[in-house]
């Protein structure tokens, strides 16, 4: 069984979910900046792809060294075994990036890598011209530091594109960050859980797959599917293992709220798109307006943060309302993102714990307010 170096790539803040993650599949992994790495065979390529949440895209490490020159660059890729992934006929574009190191035009080292890739498959196929008319296989040379690390990208379009999203507001948050989000409370699916500012219900529908333990990859095509190495015969085990351990039964009780009828729409239509309709409740109505007799449910919400001229005191003013009216959930937890640094001064009360996101290129934080564990049944 051939096993392969793979990494999952993380957005900033997100790493240690991402690898608790990819340890619930069953691998042991090592977490750096921006990525967790782990070993599997091509089973893990697939199931990594369908199963992990909060991770960017699934790429495969092909090797790592060394380069402070062009000629070290180019040699060092030409060694690498690069027939082992791709076939004759292969599509394979090159990107990359470089981060402090000597070799800093991307432009170049681009150029290099992809001429090295042709001559090694050259001197393995006895070939003299690659059609490139087959399955993509898009490598990436990545400097930091003048180490190169070459790659091929498994997943195609970014992991966050799950494929429900038929239609967003005008800030969404991405799928990846909205399943991070959920997944860093102590909700249970037996317990409500509410979005007060639930925008394109993306929150919510992550809340839903999490719930029913549905892959979010589920509906969605992936790059490495076309890989003929891999085969369809391993993807469609992969995917029927994901139906298996799907539980379409576990009855959920969520809620997502939104001042804008509009929006309140939009999130029903992406549920219904997700096959999540008849799970997820979603109502128009203000965030400070909501009241419960419900206990031990959870509240996560992305309130708008104020950033622009003019709706600081507005946002403020929210915060607070907000403040008070969840003040009177006592067995409830609540988790709020926002890149408003005063938020807790509003609010009314420090939080319990508080987190550093990135949602997007803006810097937040996750204020979370934990209240007390629902007491064990019998």
């Amino acid at each position: 069984m051939e096993r392969f170096s793979i990494i999952a790539t993380a957005a900033m803040g997100l790493e240690a979910v991402v690898a608790d993650e990819v340890r619930r599949l069953g691998y042991e992994c090592q977490v750096e900046n921006g990525k967790v790495m782990f070993e599997g065979d091509a089973a893990a390529i697939c199931r990594a792809n369908l199963w992990l949440r909060t991770a960017d895209r699934v790429k495969l490490k092909i090797g790592e060294f060394r380069a402070t020159t062009f000629e070290e660059l180019f040699e060092q890729t030409k060694a690498l075994p690069w027939a082992d992934y791709l076939p004759k006929d292969a599509s394979f574009p090159v990107i990359g990036k470089s981060v402090k190191s000597t070799l800093f035009s991307v432009s170049d080292c681009q150029a290099i890598v992809k001429k090295a890739v042709v001559e090694s498959l050259k001197e393995r196929y006895r070939l003299s011209w690659f059609p490139e008319t087959g399955a993509l296989y898009r490598i990436e040379v990545a400097l930091h530091k003048d180490i190169a690390t070459l790659t091929i990208d498994a997943s195609g379009a970014g992991l966050h594109k799950r494929g429900y999203r038929l239609r967003q507001g005008e800030a969404p948050l991405r799928e990846t960050l909205a399943a991070a989000l959920v997944l860093l409370t102590n909700w249970t699916p037996d317990r409500p859980f509410v979005d007060p500012f639930c925008g394109s219900g993306t929150i919510a529908i992550e809340a839903a797959l999490i719930g029913q333990n549905i892959a979010p990859g589920f509906n969605r095509d992936f790059v490495s599917e076309q890989w003929p190495w891999i085969g369809k015969q391993v993807w469609e085990r992969a995917r029927e293992e994901a139906e298996a351990l799907a539980r379409y039964d576990q009855p959920l009780d969520i809620i997502g709220m939104d001042i804008d009828p509009h929006m309140v729409e939009t999130a029903k239509a992406n549920a219904a798109e997700a096959g999540l309709a008849d799970l997820l409740s979603f109502r128009v109505g203000r965030a400070e307006q909501f009241r419960t007799d419900k206990r031990y449910g959870v509240i996560v919400g992305n309130p708008p943060y104020g950033e622009r001229l003019g709706e600081r005191r507005e946002v403020e003013a929210l915060y607070r309302a907000i403040g008070r009216a969840y003040a009177s959930l006592d067995t409830w937890s609540v988790y709020i993102l926002t890149a408003h640094r005063g938020f807790e001064t509003h609010y009314g009360r420090p939080a319990t714990k508080r987190r550093k996101l990135f949602n997007g290129f803006i810097e937040t934080h996750y204020y979370q307010y934990w209240g007390p564990r629902p007491p064990r049944e019998g």
